[in-house]
């Protein structure tokens, strides 16, 4: 079955696919069948499945916005589709942990899991999970924090012992022993498993198989998460050899319609058809995996000790938070903050850049310090606000890694869509949310960043991106965070709450702190993300280009093009930015219909062009490479 993503697909792949139409001489439990979704004017959701059978354990992943929630809400029944078929089991149990769970309507905690339990169903048990989860039962929901919601709707999930659980980012807002508690509790579980989540040391050490959504389908992988970033990889690669060959392909066929028989052009419709549906196709391709761009705008550099902390105490009341706790952090460092929720992370980052003062002890910050906050609670959004005026501060350009920018250029940097420009920050979705706080806080020159749980919500790729942009960053960043993977990737040291107010400074990650603590045997040295590997042939593969003629060198002419197209195609693409920022201005059509017209047409053509020229310069270039072999 073609999925979009080409259809020279390597055999691994193809018995990966084979493997998500759940070839088994059980039938599953659940399954998802051509599953289709509208969301405005394109479908979020197109032919996608999902087959869940006893004991599964799968991982579903995508970016954010791929419809990830989605499919699991229809999974649940809580959604119904525009087209396609879902079956449940008779008699299956299903339990659904949405983003965002609902206690409404429940006097308390203990009703709120009770009213989830089943006839048959131990109510014993699920006042021992809210207990592991450090809740009483006679908690108030309308007064819970996102982390206790968190814990009371897993609490929940779990106490009915379903046949099937859907897990939509059970991490989110739990502290580190309560993510550890949850990973040894789902281990132990029978039932069928759908993990959404962004914790990879979760989803590697849960995940039996992998299903991929991206372009609204999915894409199954028979194994777990540890080796699915591979395997994309490779389908990645695959996907731009396509493109490589569709261009090609187009080329030789305008090349037969522009010198053909002029009688047999006319007769042969069905290939110009199929001209239209190469050109199609590869837009489609084009636009499958938008890359992401993160980069930090720099300040001047800092001294070279940065904080110095002598014998710092904070407390609340009879409460300690910080017990005469002396550090220094120098130029560079990359400093992770770990403990339990309350234990007072949030404090000591205040404390140790200066935002509040200690009860004994001193702060000292070194010179020419430019501080960046990341919020965890995303403060600094106005969900009124739209996203363009956000990023922007209100006007048409922004900085993005010390370069101005137009805004819809930066917002697509970041994966947003022109026409979202205009939408309230209120209207995002979470993992939006914490995009555009990223692409706010990295706008902002600085040599300090402060980042309080940068990685909630955010999807895999959005990680992967951040830690090389943390790795090649010049300053120095303080970081607090659950995710385990997260920190043994980025931070040179870990500050670790240890109770009672102590604070103790270990070597490395987390996993390194975990072994210097004894907790742990020693864990595999973390891996930097590597980036996407280039799809290129080796010069003795790679064929002459299609209407290039094969000879020694390139004509002038053709080597003139070669060295003109890059900027050509650089002013077709700010062209199309600028037009595609005036036709997202909604009042545009209102107040000068004829500007709007011509705007459009215009747009179509430059596209049009810009598509020609990407077409030419590969051509001759795959022609230079050739001939350079």
């Amino acid at each position: 079955m073609h999925c979009g993503l080409g259809p020279d697909i390597p055999d691994t792949a193809i018995a990966a696919d084979r493997a998500g139409r759940h070839i088994s001489a059980m039938p599953p439990l659940l399954h998802l069948q051509d599953i289709t979704l509208a969301l405005g004017t394109g479908r979020l959701l197109d032919g996608a499945e999902l087959a869940v059978g006893a004991g599964d354990r799968i991982g579903l992943v995508g970016r954010n916005g791929s419809g990830k929630s989605t499919l699991l809400r229809i999974a649940a029944g809580r959604l119904a589709p525009d087209g396609g078929r879902r079956f449940l089991q008779p008699g299956a149990t299903l339990r659904y942990l949405p983003q965002e769970p609902d206690l409404s309507g429940h006097a308390t905690t203990l009703d709120f899991v009770l009213a989830g339990l089943g006839p048959g169903d131990d109510p014993h048990r699920a006042r021992l999970l809210l207990e592991q989860l450090g809740l009483t039962g006679t908690e108030a929901p309308a007064r819970l924090s996102g982390g206790q919601a968190r814990r009371a709707a897993i609490a929940q999930a779990l106490a009915a012992a379903p046949d099937l659980l859907l897990l939509d980012e059970p991490t989110n807002h739990l502290d580190l022993p309560a993510i550890e508690w949850l990973q040894s509790e789902l281990e132990g579980v029978q039932a069928g498993l759908v993990l959404v989540s962004h914790d990879r040391r979760l989803l590697s050490d849960l995940t039996r198989s992998t299903v991929w959504l991206a372009d609204g389908r999915t894409h199954r992988l028979s194994q777990g998460f540890a080796a699915f970033e591979q395997w994309r990889d490779e389908r990645l690669a695959q996907q731009e050899a396509e493109v490589h060959k569709l261009g090609r392909q187009i080329a030789r066929e305008e090349d037969w319609l522009r010198y053909g028989v002029t009688a047999r052009r006319r007769r042969n419709q069905r290939r110009l058809a199929e001209l239209q549906a190469l050109r199609q196709r590869r837009r489609e391709q084009r636009r499958s995996e938008p890359g992401l761009r993160l980069a930090a705008t720099g300040a001047d550099v800092s001294g070279r000790q940065v904080i110095v902390a002598d014998r710092v105490s904070k407390a609340f009341g009879a409460r300690a938070i910080v017990r005469d706790l002396s550090t220094r952090v120098l130029r560079g460092d990359r400093i992770g903050i770990v403990g339990p929720n309350g234990a007072g992370k949030t404090t000591l980052l205040r404390l140790l850049t200066g935002a509040m003062a200690p009860d004994a002890g001193t702060v000292t910050l070194g010179s020419q310090l430019s501080v960046v906050t990341l919020d965890q609670m995303r403060a600094v959004l106005d969900p009124e606000r739209t996203l363009a005026d956000t990023l922007s501060g209100g006007t048409e350009t922004m900085l993005v890694g010390g370069e101005r920018r137009h805004v819809i250029g930066a917002m697509r940097d970041f994966l947003f869509r022109p026409e979202q420009a205009r939408t309230p920050v209120g209207q995002l979705s979470g993992g939006e949310r914490g995009r555009l706080m990223l692409a706010v806080a990295l706008a902002q020159p600085a040599n300090l960043l402060v980042l309080d749980e940068p990685t909630n919500d955010l999807d895999l790729e959005t990680l992967d991106l951040l830690q090389e942009m943390l790795a090649d960053y010049p300053g120095t960043v303080l970081l607090v965070s659950h995710d385990r993977d997260f920190l043994d990737r980025v931070v040179t040291a870990t500050l670790a709450a240890e109770g009672d107010g102590r604070w103790v400074e270990y070597a490395g990650g987390y996993s390194d702190m975990l072994h210097q603590r004894g907790d742990a045997a020693p864990a595999a040295p973390p891996r930097r993300p590597q980036p996407r590997p280039e799809p290129r042939a080796a010069p003795s593969q790679t064929p002459p280009a299609e209407g290039v003629p094969r000879r020694g060198k390139l004509s002038f002419r053709e080597q003139h093009a070669l060295q003109t197209l890059p900027d050509r195609i650089a002013a077709l693409q700010t062209e199309i930015a600028t037009l595609e920022a005036r036709l997202s201005d909604p009042d545009l059509y209102a107040r000068d219909p004829a500007c709007y017209a011509a705007s459009g047409v215009r747009l179509a053509a430059a596209r049009e062009e810009l598509g020609a020229a990407e077409e030419r310069w590969l051509e001759l270039e795959i022609a230079r490479e050739a001939l350079d072999g």
